[in-house]
């Protein structure tokens, strides 16, 4: 079937989730960044993953800014960063204003003027997510953003991909699914959909049941896989 709906992962597909940690080391106030925000950004996406697989799992649901939160905390203390008030709060103020990777505008834009539905579907908090696209400036080529919290359970719990299609209609073959995150992709295939895996850091293939129909290093290519000339 031909593609109709491009669904896009947020954090680490479209916006780039060491941005925060990036963009505070060059701020005078946190020179004990300048070596750590590597490791501290690793750190922090890492925790909060784990503590959405963990949620999810143990049913004690709370929002993504909350795992946010937490996630951080750990990794500023693994860092020997903590306690500082004053560099937690720049980095969370930081997250609200993530960078999109450089070839997203285009890309939206050609799958928009193709006619393509484009949506994100997202762990994030609707606010949160309002907040990045926002800040990336691509509302306008987005149809919807979908956030898990309407059904209060992180991907890839099967009832997140069900959002896709009772927003946008179809079969789930007409829909091509974006993430960056291997097992979102691997949960998104197994579920049925369309599955193109952003590799950036060039990771092994995820060993689960699903397996992304096509794997890239960047986002530019995604208006051919889906049909666009």
């Amino acid at each position: 079937m031909p593609i109709k709906t491009c669904v896009f992962d947020a954090y680490g597909t479209l916006f780039d989730v060491a941005a925060a940690a990036r963009q505070a080391a060059t701020e005078t106030e946190f020179p004990q960044l300048i070596d750590a925000w590597a490791a501290l950004a690793e750190h922090w996406r890492l925790k909060q993953l784990q503590y959405s697989w963990l949620r999810a799992i143990t049913g004690d649901h709370t929002d993504f800014w909350t795992v946010t939160q937490n996630a951080l905390d750990w990794a500023l203390e693994k860092a020997d960063l903590s306690p500082n008030a004053a560099l937690r709060e720049r980095l969370l103020q930081l997250y609200w204003e993530l960078q999109a990777y450089p070839e997203v505008p285009e890309m939206l834009t050609r799958l928009k003027q193709a006619g393509l539905n484009t949506a994100i579907l997202s762990n994030g908090s609707p606010e949160m997510l309002d907040g990045a696209v926002q800040s990336a400036g691509i509302g306008a080529e987005l149809d919807d953003v979908l956030s898990i919290e309407s059904v209060g359970i992180f991907k890839p719990a099967p009832q997140c991909y069900d959002l896709v299609q009772q927003r946008f209609g179809g079969t789930r073959d007409e829909v091509l699914f974006v993430s960056s995150n291997g097992w979102d992709a691997a949960g998104a295939a197994a579920y049925g959909f369309d599955t193109v895996w952003v590799n950036r850091a060039g990771d092994p293939v995820d060993r689960l049941a699903g397996q992304p129909r096509h794997i890239l290093t960047h986002l530019a290519a995604i208006p051919e896989l889906a049909g666009v000339a």
